[in-house]
């Protein structure tokens, strides 16, 4: 730790106001925009995540415009942004600050802490640059300029690593421009201290940063490993009649995806040919609802789509039927709903939208 606070401080903020990105948020001390575009840029990238915020913006340009929105307008407007649970929390979030507290945020890290979907880190934020509140915000970026500059090797994402961190970043804080401080070192964190090979030989605290000094760039900050990744195989059915429709459903409870649509959803233990997965009970279900003249394979090798503790090994299986079903969906329609971004895909390809 340095001889005084305001040396971090005051040196992380100049550089911050020589150096940062103009983007739309920045400047704002409106709530809504703040904590929209919080939202959106968990576990998100700045360049992945902007032009959904213009999107939202364009869509919504307030709060209460976001609360009387459909919720599957909002979640297909969210679309590819992955971690659907915070689109579901924003729409809640929104609804209750309209409903409850008149469209007016709560200007307390306490009372933002109350809303759906908003921890520590977002309630800091917002609560700072909007409200000018002392607290420090803590994110994958704080715990990486932290533990490298002060030689922090308590885990990251154990409970004592969360609490220390959080300690160390508010005795950091500038309590006189906690918002700019905030966001100075966010910035730095993503743009300069990035985690692989940043340029430290140019970095401002190269003289006095621990990790630089004693070569543990590459080992900082330390995280415990994480659980094992689980490997789910899904067999999506793509029902094609013969007047050119199709057959979408809706994800329902808790789990991936909820409340997004795909196609009929066979999940085997494993990879399976045509043969063993019609020996499944689901594919029984299946064929006594929709029966199949011909079933094709579109894609021998599967998709891997990755998410935080699965992978899912998908293939899309061609089921074509001469039935006319009550329920399908014209396929030139199919952009209207709200899918995952793994059936997107295969939209795109399969049928051309």
């Amino acid at each position: 730790m340095p001889k005084t606070t305001s040396f971090f401080s005051k040196k992380l903020i100049k550089w911050y106001l020589q150096n940062k990105r103009e983007l739309p948020w920045r400047g704002s001390k409106n709530p809504y925009l703040v904590w929209l575009s919080e939202i959106i840029l968990q576990q998100t990238r700045v360049a992945q995540g902007l032009p959904y915020y213009l999107r939202f913006t364009e869509a919504f340009p307030a709060v209460h415009d976001l609360a009387n929105a459909p919720q599957e307008e909002v979640l297909k407007l969210w679309q590819g942004l992955g971690y659907y649970s915070r689109a579901r929390n924003l729409h809640t979030t929104a609804q209750f600050v309209t409903n409850k507290l008149d469209g007016v945020f709560p200007k307390t890290y306490d009372g933002l802490l109350k809303l759906k979907g908003v921890g520590d880190y977002t309630a800091s934020a917002i609560a700072s640059i909007c409200y000018n509140e002392p607290t420090a915000v803590v994110d994958g970026n704080v715990y990486r300029v932290l533990s490298r500059v002060f030689g922090i090797k308590t885990p990251i994402n154990s409970t004592s690593g969360s609490k220390e961190f959080k300690i160390v970043a508010q005795k950091l804080l500038d309590t006189t421009d906690s918002g700019t401080y905030n966001q100075a070192i966010m910035e730095f964190g993503a743009r300069f201290c990035v985690p692989q090979n940043p340029t430290c030989e140019s970095c401002i605290f190269n003289d006095s940063c621990y990790a630089f000094q004693n070569k543990m760039v590459n080992e900082l900050p330390v995280k415990l490993k994480k659980l094992k990744v689980k490997k789910r195989y899904f067999n999506f059915m793509v029902v094609l009649t013969n007047d050119g429709k199709t057959v979408l459903e809706q994800r329902k409870g808790k789990g991936i995806w909820q409340q997004l649509y795909q196609f009929p959803l066979i999940e085997t233990q494993n990879q399976v040919s045509l043969q063993k997965l019609k020996k499944s009970d689901d594919f029984t279900k299946f064929s006594e609802v929709f029966q199949a003249l011909d079933i094709t394979l579109y894609n021998e090798e599967p998709v891997v789509h990755k998410l935080s503790h699965q992978h899912l090994y998908t293939r899309f299986w061609i089921v074509e039927t001469s039935e006319k079903i009550e329920k399908a969906i014209a396929v030139k329609q199919l952009d209207r709903f709200a899918v995952p971004i793994l059936i997107h895909n295969f939209m795109a390809k399969f049928f051309g939208i």
